[in-house]
């Protein structure tokens, strides 16, 4: 099913809904609550603050959250007893159950708010979601915004201000289920203590040279650990150009999310870029040292809510190009990012962006070492 159709889809099943919007009140009693996304892994995981505060918010209401199917193994333990509907705008089947799976009292929609339509067509009776959108069309179904904050906050943290009432408590190890998975394939090669780096990342900026990763390895063999290779679907090839002898054990490309969660859990450490692992790093309460280049950690760090969690940020805070105040298409003064790819890049250096260039070995080493000797 193209887009086009699951779009006419949600359309058709909102429009009739929508001309009704003058007459919805916020409903007194929350039963049941839609998060309506389609967001990337690391911002998925980034909600748990908001499933937190939803918990503590409506104990005995019913929660369920939009996902792309790769995400679900991942919610496959229920964290925050939370339902995931897998949701694939391509996909017929994952959209007519969503469609078919409400109504709902209250609907939640953080990101992009195209995603409000699907809330209506749910038969969410009142949604919310941040003000500011473009086009205007997208803001129609919303029937309570919020602003960005005035401040520089952590996304994970200010989501939860689309929930009327006190933040969550910081996040404690266990309290996103640990998903059943299957055996990790040659884990007989895994040694009792090692570290694992993860060199894939969501676009090439954020990609970290590869003889950094080959002297950063033999680093932790000096240390008594054993290197692990690790990365998503199509990203073996990354780990070929670090380590052509297959000198130690590579998972890249080999496992699903649920057991490169088992895989994180057993190390000692994780080092890996600004992408989605890094998120998954801090709900397993795993060590571990991620490297921005074009990202912001005050933005996508640890925050408040994992302020507690053993996670080291290695960046250059006054990196020049690290200059866009945008983000989910909303601006504020204090946003610093930057959402170039290798091709607009304004500092590409052959195979690398500046930004992350500019990490060395010796300030990723020293921030994995303090990690390590807390540990």
């Amino acid at each position: 099913m193209s887009r086009l159709s699951g779009r006419f889809r949600i359309f058709a099943r909102a429009l009739p809904r929508l001309l009704l919007k003058p007459l919805r009140r916020r409903p007194r009693q929350i039963r049941r609550v839609l998060i309506a996304h389609h967001l990337l892994l690391g911002d998925t995981l980034l909600l748990a603050p908001l499933l937190a505060k939803l918990r503590a918010r409506y104990p005995d209401a019913e929660i369920a959250l939009a996902c792309p199917p790769a995400t679900l193994p991942l919610f496959g333990g229920h964290p925050f007893q939370a339902t995931a509907l897998p949701f694939d705008r391509h996909d017929a089947s994952s959209i007519a159950a969503i469609l078919h799976s409400g109504p709902y009292d209250l609907g939640i929609v953080p990101g992009d708010n195209r995603y409000s339509w699907l809330a209506l067509a749910a038969g969410c009776r009142w949604i919310v979601a941040h003000s500011g959108d473009a086009p205007a069309w997208k803001n129609w179904p919303v029937d309570e915004t919020v602003p960005y904050p005035d401040a520089p906050a952590a996304w994970a943290d200010f989501v939860t201000e689309l929930v009327e009432g006190a933040p969550p408590r910081p996040y404690r190890r266990g309290d996103w289920a640990a998903p059943n998975a299957a055996a990790l394939p040659d884990a007989e090669r895994l040694a009792a203590r090692y570290v694992v780096f993860h060199l894939g990342a969501s676009s090439a900026v954020k990609r970290w040279p590869a003889d950094r990763w080959r002297r950063l390895a033999q680093l932790v063999e000096s240390l008594g650990y054993a290197p692990v290779w690790s990365g998503g679907p199509g990203e073996a090839q990354f780990v070929r150009a670090v380590d052509p002898e297959g000198r130690y054990p590579d998972f890249a490309g080999r496992l699903d999310l649920g057991q490169v969660w088992h895989l994180f859990a057993g190390a000692s450490a994780v080092v890996c870029p600004d992408t989605g692992v890094a998120h998954l790093g801090r709900l397993i309460g795993v060590p571990t040292v991620t490297l921005f280049g074009p990202g912001n950690p005050l933005i996508h760090g640890a925050g408040e809510y994992w302020a507690d969690m053993p996670f080291v940020p290695v960046w250059i805070p006054e990196m020049p190009c690290r200059d866009q105040p945008t983000m989910f298409r909303r601006e504020a003064a204090w946003i610093r990012r930057c959402d170039r790819n290798a091709t607009t890049c304004v500092a590409w250096r052959g195979d690398h962006a500046q930004c992350m260039g500019l990490l060395s070995v010796e300030s990723v080493g020293e921030a994995l070492r303090k990690l390590l000797a807390a540990r």
